[in-house]
């Protein structure tokens, strides 16, 4: 390791690891996620509604705590008899090549029941849930769960700070959203009408870019350098809270994966570092166990008949693995072996190990692997193993 520490011995004694510093290495400039410019539309919406101006710029809290400011684009306030008030913010992708990048999200807030809290509407451009193995359930406006309580925390802060009730009607649009849905996955998932409104962190982290694979490089650097016998590679921010919460791992010891499982893989092969946990979604980790490298939905996709046939592979009955083949998105699939007592989650899990292994062969890298649901809920595990 004498010259990875040489290679990282300065951005080790910074302090540089982790996600954080990924994103500063890799030179990329990050983005707001659609949940963002929701919450910060709506902080700004309500915040009009009850006193009749709009915060511009408004600043909003994000889950781990920053606190960004944005402009407003569009204002309506609630005058003239409208009972509401309307406000726009543009999404910003960053670096990110996000489809999302340039739409105009509107938030519209009225008085809602008195004790019904915050009631979400889908408006124009926003999507609705029409099929299960999503994390909402059929009906309910595709605004994601992390959204949601962001945008229940804002409405929350303005109504103490301004005497309101808390009780609101919040209609989230996305101009042409109608459109940008259909270069996504909405539709065939069943969320149809429009985009889905989305993040964990509020942040966008630029991945897909030549940039970010090398910064992968420089977090397994620093990570070496730092003396570190065991690093997690997450797809997300959910994951990599799990990988922590699990092995208590330190920020540094963290690589920021995102789709790029092969970049972890093959680097690590070159430079190894003793443990490796790989921490990520049921669905991306399917892919890497159909022997994937790239997990973007744009590259690879979940293939159901596999995890049906991996499902035949833990017991299950031929009427369950149809329905797994039939499921509608990778969550469906766990879920349904999960009632039936198949463990579907570790299947995958191992067969995810199997692949890493595979491109690490010869090297002296042990590997685990945790796969999660939506919520963080670790659905499958596969223990450590050696090439």
């Amino acid at each position: 390791m004498a010259a990875a520490a040489a290679e990282g011995g300065a951005r080790a004694q910074s302090g540089a690891g982790g996600r954080a510093g990924q994103l500063k290495s890799s030179g990329l400039r990050h983005g707001w996620t659609t949940g963002a410019c929701a919450t910060a539309a709506t902080k700004a919406a309500y915040t009009a509604l009850l006193t009749g101006e709009f915060p511009d710029p408004v600043v909003i809290t994000l889950p781990k705590g920053q606190r960004p400011a944005f402009a407003l684009a569009a204002e309506r306030p609630a005058a003239d008899g409208r009972p509401y008030a309307m406000a726009g913010v543009v999404k910003d992708a960053g670096d990110d090549p996000d489809v999302t990048h340039g739409a105009l999200i509107r938030s519209t807030v009225r008085a809602g029941e008195p004790g019904a809290g915050v009631v979400f509407r889908a408006g124009p451009g926003v999507g609705t849930v029409t099929k299960a193995g999503l994390p909402l359930p059929v009906g309910e406006p595709a605004i994601n769960p992390v959204p949601r309580q962001m945008i229940r925390d804002a409405v929350a802060e303005v109504a103490a700070e301004h005497g309101g009730s808390g009780d609101v009607v919040v209609e989230i649009s996305v101009d042409h959203g109608a459109e940008i849905a259909r270069s996504t996955w909405n539709p065939r998932l069943g969320i149809l009408g429009g985009l889905s409104i989305l993040g964990t962190t509020g942040i966008v982290v630029p991945y897909s870019c030549s940039a970010w694979i090398d910064s992968i490089r420089r977090g397994v650097d620093v990570a070496r350098a730092a003396g570190r016998m065991h690093v997690a590679g997450c797809t997300g921010s959910t994951s990599e809270k799990v990988a922590v919460a699990v092995h208590g791992l330190p920020e540094d010891a963290l690589l920021d994966m995102g789709d790029f499982a092969g970049a972890v893989l093959k680097y690590l092969k070159r430079h190894p570092v003793p443990r490796l946990t790989i921490a990520g979604g049921f669905a991306k980790l399917s892919k890497l166990a159909a022997g994937h490298l790239d997990l973007h939905s744009a590259r690879s996709q979940v293939d159901k008949g596999y995890l049906a046939e991996l499902a035949r592979r833990g017991g299950a009955h031929e009427a369950l693995a149809e329905a797994v083949a039939a499921a509608n998105t990778g969550l469906e699939a766990v879920q349904l072996c999960g009632a039936a007592g198949v463990p579907l989650g570790d299947l995958v899990a191992e067969a995810a190990r199997a692949t890493a292994l595979g491109v690490l062969l010869g090297s002296p890298v042990a590997v685990d692997v945790i796969c999660i649901d939506r919520a963080g809920t670790v659905v499958g595990r596969a223990e450590p193993l050696g090439p």
